[in-house]
């Protein structure tokens, strides 16, 4: 029954408290602010998402480790396990980005999927967004959607290879979007990247 609040996307969760509000999981904030003007320019059915968190995310120890190299190497390395492992083979984080999503989103018919991947950068998580929506929406008009929305910056020029990455992330409050691209595998269905500071954001 505690909220689960991010001011730019569900503001209204605080008026439900019983003297508790709490912030969610730091990949699923980065996540619902890129989500959330996509969602109010056209319903959101599904989202595969698939993350590439920095080892800041575990605290000191996982900058230590980036450092020292402790127990499976994360230099020069890819880790697909962040938390442990729940009964249907997902890890607790996945399960974070599911369930943490439909809550702030207040929509509990939302159907999500996550693979949450440890990779070797100090700080900025990344995150890979295949959404499918209820209706065809213009790529501008997301576009526009996203830049005007609190907290959100849009880096969307392929020509100039203008796009979000963590290494210019790092420090800044805004979470960045782009390679904004229609899925042509998939009818009313887009890929965008999303990159945040999850320090600073979460």
């Amino acid at each position: 029954e505690v909220p689960l609040v991010v001011p730019e996307v569900n503001p209204q969760a605080i008026l439900k408290h019983k003297g508790i509000i709490a912030n969610p999981n730091c990949s699923t904030i980065i996540m619902v602010m890129a989500l959330k003007p996509i969602y109010d320019l056209a319903k959101i059915k599904r989202v595969i998402v698939s993350t590439y968190q920095a080892v800041s995310g575990a605290g000191k120890e996982g900058i230590d480790e980036l450092d020292a190299e402790k127990h499976y190497p994360i230099a020069f390395n890819l880790i697909p396990q962040i938390d442990v492992f729940c009964d249907n083979l997902y890890t607790k984080e996945e399960m974070k980005m599911v369930n943490e999503t439909k809550k702030i989103m207040e929509d509990y018919e939302m159907r999500i999927t996550a693979t949450t991947i440890r990779v070797p950068v100090y700080r900025s998580h990344s995150e890979s967004v295949n959404i499918e929506l209820e209706k065809e929406v213009d790529l501008g008009a997301m576009r526009e959607a996203l830049a005007k929305f609190p907290g959100v910056t849009v880096q969307d020029d392929p020509s100039k290879q203008e796009y979000p990455m963590p290494l210019y992330t790092s420090e800044k409050d805004d979470v960045y979007v782009g390679r904004l691209r229609r899925d042509e595998s998939c009818e009313k269905s887009y890929n965008i990247w999303v990159v945040g500071d999850q320090i600073r954001k979460g």
